[in-house]
């Protein structure tokens, strides 16, 4: 003779366990929309009774404590990026979270709310956005704010809680010391803003205002270094160059590149510096000037900020660290 195993309960189960209609348990397990406490009550109850187990996510819910942290960025292979997620992981992990991580291809509208309802249709503890780019910037607007939420960035605005690297400053900090090697003006290849100016952008323009210094035009490159190598070949043409502030190592790599291809040496000829001290900067020839951004202690400062907000407790606004200068053998005083 045999038996037939009992068959197990399904979300409608609950419902009329609960006395809810179906949205409504969905509701409770995806916290994707706000439910009474008394429904909610309800249905977490049904749950336990019925001992209802359509995922790890639904045994966390029961037990009211998330275990999931959701990393919103706009890119996840840039260096300054995956140190960031590093840093939170490793401080959630430390903790007892999970991370899950989605990347926000674009900042259009569509692109925007498809990657904030598939985080938030999980059982989610908080949400850390890196601020970096304008997917960034435009999923803090999509956000709920009913889950606990704080973001990465590299200038201070006003929103959920931050966690802060003050490139503005570095930035400034950096281009004074190029101008103290007795250049006339530092010429600047940003990377893509995340707005319409950003941090170091804002401190290359504020440093040669101060100085009383022509302010070039920007020059804008990609994510890419061989956007960097194209533009070093221009700029080798250029007599009135000798100095280049670059928006991070690997577009100041692709310079150096293009420079000496087309006949410039550096730092002798042009001096080239760069930002965020990327592991191959002290590597390569000649070794870059760079501002060291400690990218995985922002993503632990981040962390700490999003565990106060869960634990209930009140947390600054802003976490905010100046990340120093690294003077290596890239830049020089120019040629007289």
């Amino acid at each position: 003779m045999s038996t037939t195993a009992p068959k197990p309960p399904v979300i409608g189960d609950v419902a009329r366990e609960a006395g809810v209609s179906v949205p409504t348990v969905s509701r409770v397990l995806t916290g994707a929309a706000r439910v009474s406490e008394e429904k909610r009550e309800r249905v977490l109850q049904a749950i336990e009774k019925l001992d209802f187990r359509p995922s790890v996510m639904a045994r966390a819910l029961v037990a009211r404590q998330p275990k999931l942290i959701a990393v919103l960025a706009g890119n996840t292979s840039q260096y300054g990026y995956a140190e960031t997620i590093r840093g939170v992981e490793e401080s959630a992990r430390a903790a007892g979270f999970t991370v899950t991580i989605t990347v926000v291809e674009s900042a259009e509208e569509e692109t925007v709310d498809r990657a904030v309802s598939l985080v938030v249709n999980q059982p989610i503890a908080g949400i850390v956005v890196l601020k970096f780019d304008p997917p960034g910037v435009a999923v803090l607007h999509r956000l709920p704010k009913s889950i606990p939420a704080v973001s990465i960035s590299g200038i201070r605005e006003t929103g959920v809680p931050q966690a802060v690297l003050n490139e503005a400053d570095a930035a400034q900090e950096l281009v004074e010391y190029l101008l103290g090697l007795g250049h006339s003006t530092v010429h600047h290849v940003r990377v893509p803003p995340s707005r319409k100016e950003d941090g170091r952008t804002t401190g290359w323009r504020r440093a040669l205002a101060e100085a009383g210094a022509p302010v070039p035009e920007p020059i804008d490159a990609t994510w890419e270094p061989e956007s960097g190598r194209a533009i070093g070949v221009e700029l080798a043409a250029r007599s009135d160059v000798t100095a280049v502030f670059c928006g991070n190592d690997e577009i100041a790599m692709g310079v150096i590149r293009g420079l000496r291809e087309g006949g410039r040496s550096v730092p002798e000829d042009v001096s080239v510096v760069g930002f965020d001290d990327h592991p191959l900067a002290r590597m390569w020839t000649p070794p870059l000037t760079t501002v060291d951004q400690d990218f995985a202690g922002l993503g632990s400062r981040a962390y700490g900020l999003l565990e106060g907000l869960m634990a209930g407790r009140r947390v600054r606004k802003f976490s905010s660290e100046r990340p120093p200068i690294v003077i290596r053998e890239s830049a020089a005083p120019p040629r007289r």
